[in-house]
């Protein structure tokens, strides 16, 4: 079972262009979320995904920068782009993560992987494993687990603009297609909100590096969570924002 990493990643963010190559204390967002993903030892290879635009040859200099593969593809079809990409490396089970998530958890990824391989194993069908289908993570923690057959049929027969666009409702919102299984946290922390798309993520994000952050070692959201219950406020720094919806 070779697992492959994709993290999606472009300039043109619509709310917050240039984003993943802000930089955040010694590296770029996008270097971070490699470096956050490449801890999980599950993980077989980690891979860029972005476009064939001019504008992103800035992604694949810092993805050599920082020892991963990458892929260019579509733009707007980044479904295609992920089933090409995943295609292209031999995937058999993709993770997709996007590149705006700088505080990407490691040990749920790595819980999540190992949950999968021990029912996988043992003869239960899974075709997509996600922390986000009943919500208790904070948005920025996102990952979902599926095979390469539900991507490639995903890929097939998906036919809205919005499938096409976020890779993977064809196969979530298709569960008498393909065998899906959540993620539940113990707690509920889905009211924080620790992505990156506008200037108030932004600050926020920056904070939480300001305190956790250390070269030689990877901050954990028990940490995170730590800091803002000393620092409230913290979390009231874009707890105004709203997470853009599927369709827009």
């Amino acid at each position: 079972m070779k697992i492959v990493a994709i993290i999606q990643a472009r300039m043109g963010s619509t709310r917050l262009p240039g984003k993943v190559m802000r930089q955040l204390s010694d590296k770029t967002v996008l270097a971070h979320v490699i470096q956050r993903v490449q801890a999980c030892s599950l993980v077989k290879q980690v891979i860029v995904a972005t476009t064939t635009s001019t504008a992103d040859d800035v992604i694949i200099s810092e993805s050599v920068k920082c020892g991963v593969n990458w892929f260019r593809g579509s733009e707007d079809n980044v479904l295609e782009r992920y089933y090409l990409a995943a295609k292209e490396y031999k995937a058999n089970v993709v993770v997709r993560v996007t590149s705006d998530c700088p505080l990407f958890d490691t040990e749920l990824l790595t819980q999540m992987l190992n949950d999968f391989k021990r029912k996988t194993g043992q003869g239960m069908k899974i075709d997509y494993l996600s922390n986000t289908l009943n919500r208790s993570y904070p948005y920025g923690l996102d990952a979902e687990i599926f095979t390469f057959a539900a991507l490639e049929q995903a890929f097939r027969e998906a036919r809205q603009p919005y499938e096409k666009e976020h890779v993977t409702p064809y196969i979530y919102q298709h569960p008498n297609l393909f065998s899906l299984h959540k993620q539940v946290g113990e707690k509920d922390l889905s009211a924080f909100r620790w992505t990156l798309d506008t200037e108030e993520d932004w600050r926020l994000i920056s904070k939480i590096y300001s305190y956790c952050y250390k070269k030689s070692k990877m901050f954990t959201t028990d940490e995170i969570l730590h800091i803002l219950e000393i620092n409230p406020e913290l979390a009231k720094i874009n707890a105004h924002v709203k997470q853009k919806s599927l369709q827009s």
